[in-house]
């Protein structure tokens, strides 16, 4: 907790921004990449949707005022521009949203980056069929093990709705899975 403030205190000061700027990058990168490949598929997307993140934390840093954890805040940006990004990329091939992301998971086969087997896809499969925000919630839950209280804050939503929602995605992946 010490550590966050003082990286903020930097972050916010003319002197040491880039240097604390670097070091947010060093912790956070790979943590926000994951966070925004589950939801936007692509390595490529993600990657430009990780670099718009970034940039748009540098930029609203002297936003951030403590209310939530540092990294909470930055889930929430990385959220939002991952949600947007499929949206945008949806509406400029005139495609509806599902399509979009069941586009993206046929094309997860064809991506040198996506290690995954059979089982993976699978399942990956089945998360597109959830509505948007149990897609979120199981994502956040399952593979980034994210507990309820900060996915809470995250998703600005309560934990026991999100409890429920996860609960939910879990009943419609198992039925997806063993009648598919």
């Amino acid at each position: 907790m010490i550590e966050e403030l003082i990286l903020l205190e930097d972050l916010k000061s003319k002197n040491n921004k880039e240097s604390a700027f670097r070091e947010l990058i060093s912790l956070y990168k790979e943590r926000l990449y994951w966070h925004i490949r589950h939801i936007v598929k692509s390595h490529d997307d993600t990657d430009d949707v990780l670099q718009n993140t970034f940039i748009k934390i540098y930029k609203n840093i002297h936003n951030f005022n403590g209310d939530s954890k540092l990294y909470s805040w930055m889930y929430r940006i990385a959220t939002n521009e991952s949600l947007t990004f499929i949206k945008q990329r949806a509406k400029h091939v005139q495609m509806p949203n599902h399509d979009m992301q069941q586009l993206a998971i046929d094309n997860l086969k064809a991506d040198i980056y996506f290690e995954g087997d059979e089982i993976q896809l699978k399942l990956q499969q089945a998360i597109a069929t959830l509505p948007e925000k149990q897609q979120l919630v199981f994502n956040m839950r399952y593979f980034q093990d994210i507990k309820y209280k900060d996915m809470a804050q995250i998703l600005d939503t309560s934990e026991g709705a999100l409890k429920a929602s996860y609960h939910i995605a879990v009943n419609k992946l198992e039925d997806y899975l063993t009648n598919h």
